[in-house]
């Protein structure tokens, strides 16, 4: 298997995982808090598609050749920041969710969406080119690929909590 290869098997392993978790909900469920002070599934869904959809825009945005750094030298960062679970994050503003309620057939058409996007962009597209439209917050602009690897971090970060959150509510 090559780069790319991985690169797209791991894509479709966290997307079949978060829609696989979300599907598991009942619509009651995706809107029941867990426990105090935690956001319901709902919510993690939404912030999680607040943060992946304007991927695939950010890919086909402003570039720059990559030449001062390997093409994927910050996925390791990415990595270490987004699959520690033992570290509590605070989300920026603008991917912040509302209150709700939400509806979980809506979330999981945006993820099908936004991630099939995602994908098809991956396979298409020079990944080792860095995007410029966004600064990414604490480490700068990211490469395509790194990009990619945010989406699936992320994706497995929230995955994790939401498993965690219907473990209590289903119980309930």
């Amino acid at each position: 298997m090559n780069d790319l290869q991985k690169l797209l098997y791991e894509l479709d392993l966290a997307a079949r995982g978060v829609l696989a978790i979300i599907a598991d909900f009942s619509q009651e469920q995706f809107n029941k808090v867990p426990f105090a002070g935690s956001w319901t599934a709902g919510q993690v869904s939404e912030h999680l598609l607040k943060s992946i959809s304007g991927i695939p825009a950010l890919m086909a945005g402003n570039t720059r050749p990559t030449t001062e750094r390997k093409g994927d030298e910050h996925v390791m960062t990415i990595e270490t920041i987004f699959l520690d679970f033992e570290v509590k994050m605070k989300s920026p503003e603008f991917i912040l969710p509302s209150n709700g309620p939400h509806d979980r057939n809506e979330l999981l058409h945006g993820f099908r969406t936004a991630l099939d996007e995602i994908a098809s962009k991956t396979r298409t597209m020079d990944l080792t080119l860095t995007c410029t439209d966004f600064p990414f917050p604490g480490i700068g602009e990211l490469t395509r690929w790194e990009l990619i690897s945010f989406a699936i971090c992320h994706t497995i970060r929230h995955t994790r909590q939401m498993k965690n959150i219907h473990g209590h509510v289903a119980g309930q």
